[in-house]
């Protein structure tokens, strides 16, 4: 993808988010930040302070996997900041639960970070360039249902605007707010299922203008177990 992912309709819940207007990206790909020495200490936040990962050329074999509806599957998403995890909707979402589970597999989302952090709206990573522009090469598209809101805990793929409802690639979002107020647009994957503090804890994190976290905060390895 040329562009990177963003919520189409952040400018409803926030007046400084991403996506308004003309439809192009926003914000612009930055000016990379220097990389802070990785001193095994802590952030203000109480997070491990680590460096920013390099960017990934990652580009992967669209996958063909499906969740098994009658399966519970489990992402643990391990951070700088602690763990959380998210179970996926194999009722509601088996394919992008599928492309998700396929990419997680493949070591995918390793060393990758949460690069847009809105506070009080979402956190968002996934994309293997660091700065909203990457992503695995390919894309699916299932139709989100109808009835879906994006309440806190919701975890949903991110798209860009021109894209048609319910595409996705690798980026996702989890909600930090009460309720996103965000139409029935963006792919499910799943629900926060556990540390959801930790997902508190990372969307309070002090943010650039641009909002990348000030921070690294990085994925160091997300794995996705059936149960």
């Amino acid at each position: 993808m040329t562009r990177p992912l963003v919520l189409l309709l952040a400018c409803l819940a926030l007046l400084a988010a991403a996506g308004c207007g003309d439809g192009e990206e926003q914000p612009a790909q930055a000016t990379a930040t220097p990389t802070p020495e990785d001193t095994g200490g802590e952030q203000g936040t109480g997070c491990e302070t680590v460096a920013q990962p390099k960017p990934k050329d990652a580009h992967v074999k669209k996958p063909k996997t499906r969740l098994d509806p009658a399966k519970t599957y489990v992402a643990t998403v391990q951070t700088n900041c602690g763990s959380f995890k998210i179970t996926l909707d194999a009722k509601r979402a088996p394919k992008t639960g599928g492309a998700f589970k396929a990419l997680a597999d493949k070591g995918f989302f390793d060393a990758t970070t949460f690069h847009r952090i809105v506070p009080g709206f979402v956190i968002q990573g996934g994309d293997p360039a660091g700065d909203g522009t990457g992503g695995p090469g390919f894309s699916v598209v299932e139709a989100p249902p109808q009835d879906l809101t994006y309440t806190k805990g919701v975890v949903a793929m991110a798209k860009t605007d021109a894209e048609a409802p319910g595409t996705s690639g690798s980026q996702f979002f989890v909600v930090t707010g009460e309720d996103a107020q965000l139409p029935p647009d963006y792919a499910l994957l799943g629900k926060v299922s556990g540390g959801q503090n930790v997902v508190d804890q990372i969307g309070a994190a002090p943010v650039q203008p641009d909002e990348r976290p000030v921070d690294p905060i990085v994925i160091r390895k997300l794995t996705v177990a059936e149960r």
